[in-house]
């Protein structure tokens, strides 16, 4: 199951993802950035196990529709397959971010779990 926290700031919003991005748990990742749509969506990756077309699908649909992401801290299961995909040169992919670095204690902020909130 995936579960978004988020945390905002100023510059931008700050998606924890925890969990797998696959295929029928995209949803709450596609709910919670539009959401935020006009602002700059970072989506923090280092609790993501794992990610599969669908979870791809989602990145893609999300830049698609307008919102701005920067995926930041890629496991190293996701980076190979955004590595293997080519989708490594579609996204902007940082490792550090001083952005993230304060805000992030996600722990704080509510999971949030559908579309309907």
């Amino acid at each position: 199951m995936l579960s978004v926290n988020v945390k905002e700031n100023e510059e931008a919003v700050v998606l924890h993802c925890k969990g797998a991005l696959v295929r029928g748990e995209e949803t709450n990742l596609l709910c919670t950035a539009v959401r935020h749509y006009g602002k700059t969506v970072i989506l923090d990756l280092s609790g993501v196990s794992s990610i599969d077309a669908g979870g791809i699908g989602a990145l893609i649909a999300l830049q698609t529709a307008g919102v701005y992401l920067r995926l930041e801290h890629p496991t190293k299961t996701v980076r190979e397959v955004l590595r293997v995909t080519g989708m490594d040169s579609v996204f902007e992919i940082r490792e550090l971010s001083s952005v993230s670095t304060p805000i992030a204690n996600a722990s704080d902020a509510p999971a949030l779990a559908c579309c309907g909130d």
